[in-house]
């Protein structure tokens, strides 16, 4: 007999298992991959989700019901991530082509706790540092559950009198004179740190800042001094608390001791044995990103910082930096895996990340140094794809268009982020076609003609970066082609370099920093209900409801096109000298190397995906 199919709980169970396990309408809609109306309507009854969607949201229920039983009065914990089912690859056209399963649950798992020291009471302006710890009258930022291994937080603000500001008003002591002991206390006493985004990925290493009288006394300089340091942005290796950090055991990463300083030591088991340092008086804030925070008060500067992190990643380096890693936070490159010949874990890769290996861009992706390119002798052309900024000329505008009293600007940064909502990317290393069908479902680079499309002339053509019509057949991505074939117009390739494995890798990057920006918004008192004129006012006001929540705004919005054109950067010139050899740069998949559809195109509804991928 067939096994019967499987059955869901009521409807006013399913609402309570999401309400308890704190799940929200957006997550759930996330999880099973559907949209937000059909995820109500599967909550409420209205509709049955058919198979796989059935069994995936079965075993969500199940789990929950689980651990929230309907006697329970366990308190929900704050919403965490949740991942979608694991459906089987489907074909895509060609039928070889084939997209990845969905990454598992983001679940943090259970590890030991880190003793830390007590919180004590003190007035609403500290003095100097008297006890372990004490807590300010300061206003709280909205944050997650607090980890029990991190009871202070994710970072600490040092000032001169050995004060540590944390992010929730929180005052440490630091019994520390040097930088070696500072990053012992982090790691022993501080209770500093975040847990891991990902279930397959690492907690956060905590973050220390260190305001110019805090530098001084750690005997560090003020600034960098000297044209070689400051070329360099690092301390000379002879310095003396570069040696008392190797005296230590202890190393630093590539960037050396600079603005933005990582003091590790080898993992032992499952425990880091890292400490990220941040020295405002280097300049490890960009005042275009941060402006005004390294001139705040420490415990401002510990705020405002700390809602970054809680609501989107521990900063670690510029924008750009920081968003690549919160790429690979949210998706790990690896997972455990169990070995059925030795039975032991080992390392394996996660399905619908980068992986770990280095992949090469196809011919026409590539720049004119990298060894793809030098070592085939490609004279096929390359892609030139980037977002364009562009004005109308005053003297074309009408009559008409000159007695209009607003004009439309469209944020550049926030039209990247938009773009990465469901974008299919390239997975694995190109594969070369000749006079292929266009398919807009596939990522890769396209040779096509399209300098026979007519358009508006008052408009810059869509398919170049400069607004030129183009004069003959050039690569292209897939969503420019895409774009042409929306306008109505044939397109035939004649060659193309087309990725097999594809996936939505940007989605919970996308999902994050977009919530973070949208709630960082409504703390200021600009919600999704406000019509257009409510809208205007509080953003004019914005600034002065919140300032330092305020300040959290700026480093989210350069963050998306910061981060894909971090991606996509050539190397430097001393590992291109080393290319130049034939040996393969030590570089990583990358991201998108050009602007997403919704930043060049105003209007168009291309949803299929394209971009491809370079070291």
């Amino acid at each position: 007999m067939l096994e019967e199919e499987p059955q869901l709980p009521s409807p006013a169970e399913r609402a309570r298992l999401c309400e308890a396990a704190g799940i929200t309408q957006a997550r759930l809609t996330v999880a099973l991959k559907t949209s937000t109306q059909t995820a109500k309507n599967h909550e409420n009854g209205r509709s049955e989700p058919k198979s796989p969607r059935l069994e995936a949201y079965q075993r969500l229920l199940k789990g929950w019901a689980a651990k929230y039983p309907a006697h329970s009065t366990h308190t929900a914990p704050a919403p965490a991530p949740v991942a979608a089912p694991q459906p089987q690859p489907q074909p895509r056209v060609p039928e070889t082509f084939t997209s990845p399963a969905a990454p598992a649950a983001t679940e943090p798992e259970t590890s030991m706790l880190v003793q830390a020291p007590a919180v004590q009471a003190a007035p609403e302006r500290p003095a100097r540092p008297s006890a372990t710890s004490r807590r300010p009258a300061t206003k709280k930022a909205a944050k997650p559950a607090v980890d029990p291994r991190f009871p202070h937080g994710l970072l600490a603000a040092l000032d001169g009198d050995g004060s540590a500001y944390g992010v929730d008003g929180i005052v440490l002591d630091r019994p520390a004179t040097t930088v070696v002991e500072l990053v012992e206390w982090t790691l022993r006493e501080s209770g500093l740190g975040a847990p891991k985004p990902n279930r397959y990925g690492k907690d956060s290493d905590p973050l220390i800042v260190l305001t110019a009288a805090a530098a001084v006394k750690l005997g560090l300089p003020e600034r960098l001094e000297g044209h070689e340091q400051r070329r360099s942005l690092r301390l000379p290796e002879d310095h003396p608390v570069v040696k008392q950090v190797a005296k230590a055991k202890r190393q630093l990463t590539q960037r050396g001791f600079g603005p933005w300083a990582r003091i590790y030591r080898k993992a032992q088991g499952r425990e880091r044995q890292c400490v990220q340092l941040a020295i405002l008086s280097w300049d490890a804030l960009d005042e275009r990103s941060w402006p005004g925070v390294s001139e705040m008060e420490p415990a401002d500067i510990a705020r405002v910082l700390g809602v970054y992190a809680q609501r989107v990643i521990t900063p670690r380096g510029s924008t750009a930096v920081s968003g690549l890693e919160l790429m690979t936070a949210l998706r790990p490159p690896t997972k455990p895996e169990r070995d059925e010949e030795t039975g032991n874990w080992v390392s394996a890769h996660n399905p619908g990340s980068l992986g770990t290996e280095p992949m090469d861009p196809a011919p026409p992706e590539a720049t004119a140094e990298h060894p793809v390119v030098v070592n085939s002798g490609w004279t096929g052309g390359f892609l030139n794809e980037e977002a364009y900024q562009w004005v109308r000329q005053v003297d074309l505008l009408t009559d008409e268009e000159c007695t209009l009293p607003f004009a439309v600007g469209l944020d550049l940064n926030t039209a990247f982020l938009a773009a990465a909502a469901r974008l299919v990317v390239g997975l694995s290393a190109p594969d070369h076609f000749h006079a292929p069908a266009f398919n807009p479902k596939i990522p890769g680079s396209w040779l096509v003609d399209l300098s026979h499309i007519e358009l508006d002339p008052r408009l810059p053509s869509p398919f170049t970066p400069d607004g030129e019509r183009p004069t003959g057949p050039a690569w292209y991505q897939t969503h420019t082609v895409a774009y042409a074939q929306e306008l109505g117009h044939d397109v035939h390739p004649i060659e193309a370099y087309l990725r097999r494995e594809t996936g939505a890798y940007l989605d919970p990057w996308h999902d994050r920093l977009k919530t973070a920006y949208v709630d960082t918004l409504a703390d200021l008192g600009v919600t999704k209900d406000l019509d257009d004129r409510q809208f205007l006012a509080a953003m004019e006001q914005h600034k002065q409801a919140g300032p330092a929540l305020a300040a959290v705004l700026p480093p989210s919005r350069p963050r998306s096109r910061a981060a894909w054109a971090n991606c996509a950067s050539a190397p430097r010139a001393s590992t291109t000298r080393r290319a130049s050899g034939g040996r393969p740069w030590s570089a990583r998949p990358g991201a998108p190397t050009s602007a997403p559809p919704s930043s060049a195109r105003p209007g168009s509804t291309c949803t299929a995906s394209c971009a491809t991928w370079r070291p």
